[in-house]
């Protein structure tokens, strides 16, 4: 099968009949049919190909929050530049939220193929928390904490546009 987006992987062989019985003998090759010899295929697939996508998936994983902890240490930079420590604090600590959020989503996804059926919606305090404390707190300051959140985004992007 022709996949070019790479989103098929066979676990498994594809095969036109259904597998042989596997016996025990010594011989390498099977016998088919009419005294035809066919050699014996391996019905399990290698384990570093049932590896492989998670993996990917952790390579994934670790290059988002590498390129969003780069993202946000450029903006917080610019901030201190041309505002004050003041935003420039509030943006870190949303900035430190988005990261949080960002790994909380990828453990919940990453779960998904171990027995659970939906993504987990912990990751959903932490903007809740954010706002909460922006309000309560004197020192952070709701909009760039907010925007310093949302720097993840920015990063996903850059992440998609060096793939492609």
């Amino acid at each position: 099968m022709i996949d070019s987006a790479r989103l098929f992987r066979a676990q498994e062989p594809l095969l036109a009949t259904p597998p042989l019985p596997h016996n025990d003998s010594a011989s390498t090759e099977a016998v088919h049919g009419e005294g035809e010899v066919l050699p014996e295929v391996a019905a399990d697939p290698a384990p570093e190909a049932a590896e492989a996508p998670s993996d990917d998936y952790l390579r994934l994983q670790r290059r988002l929050l590498l390129a969003t902890l780069i993202v946000s240490a450029i903006a917080v930079l610019i901030t201190a530049l041309a505002f004050n420590l003041h935003i420039a604090g509030s943006l870190l600590v949303g900035a430190l939220g988005g990261l949080l959020y960002l790994r909380l989503l990828a453990r919940s996804v990453g779960k998904l193929g171990n027995g659970a059926k939906k993504v987990g919606k912990t990751q959903l305090l932490v903007p809740v928390v954010l706002v909460l404390a922006s309000a309560r707190l004197p020192q952070l300051e709701l909009l760039p904490a907010l925007l310093g959140f949302l720097l993840y985004k920015p990063a996903l992007i850059l992440q998609v546009l060096l793939d492609s």
